[in-house]
């Protein structure tokens, strides 16, 4: 049976670092609308949820075919948890017990093609209870992480007893990952804290059996500061820039015929 998710794309009003983010523009379209379109194009994606108290990002998520839900004031100040946010959008849907909920950010217009059916796909494969989505920490690696004394300036390693683990060149890390805001998939019982044995907390949505998958290193662009803005805005237009036209693409094939 082929699976019919459910993408409940967060799209909160407040922010406090970027005001406005998720309808700004970004590469000629609105923050947001890259994500719309990114959950409508995911070939196991039933039906797009924006679950948001902007007006603005409701107007573009109706006029984008998404459907817009408002959000109660309780999930939308700015520490209400994702999942709650997600956990009453899902509860005030119809939605089949055995189908998937994908969560994603409004705020995150650049990630990879064909992610998001990539995580259901490993949702489903191994009956996981979520698949979230990581990219390498790069040269930000938790063993180069450091104590620096705000007074004197004394500097000490932030675990053990040797700074940098004792390693100074990047290529000699061991490989870590973080988590970088393209993709939550999860099962329907996860997101509603129905997993049995789950320690309550902040990611007890996540469940017991938690997988994930990597994205290339810079593959991803979440929306936190101005300077984001600008990178994601070069990174789309670039791609845009060498996106084959469907008229290119028949006189390529013309020429070589």
């Amino acid at each position: 049976m082929t699976p019919a998710a459910t993408a409940i794309i967060l799209a909160r009003a407040g922010s406090k670092g970027v005001p406005g983010k998720n309808t700004r523009p970004v590469a000629g379209k609105p923050c947001i609308a890259w994500t719309i379109e990114a959950a409508l194009a995911a070939r196991h994606v039933a039906r797009v949820i924006v679950s948001t108290d902007d007006a603005h990002a409701r107007d573009i998520a109706a006029s984008m075919g998404a459907t817009p839900l408002a959000r109660p004031p309780q999930f939308a100040h700015d520490t209400a948890r994702v999942d709650d946010a997600a956990r009453d959008a899902l509860s005030r849907l119809e939605h089949n017990a055995s189908d998937p909920v994908v969560i994603l950010y409004a705020n995150v217009p650049v990630r990879p093609q064909g992610v998001i059916d990539r995580c259901i796909h490993l949702l489903l494969d191994t009956r996981a209870d979520s698949v979230q989505t990581y990219q390498p920490v790069g040269k930000h690696h938790p063993w180069w992480t450091a104590r620096v004394d705000a007074a004197s300036g004394h500097v000490a390693p932030w675990e053990g007893d040797i700074l940098n683990h004792g390693v100074f060149r990047r290529q000699d890390l061991p490989p870590a990952f973080i988590p970088d805001g393209a993709v939550i998939a999860l099962t329907p019982a996860a997101l509603r804290l129905e997993i049995p044995g789950v320690p309550s907390g902040p990611h007890a949505f996540f469940g017991r059996d938690r997988r994930g998958i990597i994205n290339p290193e810079g593959s991803v662009v979440d929306i936190d500061a101005a300077t984001d803005l600008l990178v994601a805005d070069a990174i789309l237009r670039e791609q845009a820039s060498h996106a084959t036209t469907p008229s290119r693409a028949a006189s390529a094939s013309k020429e070589h015929a």
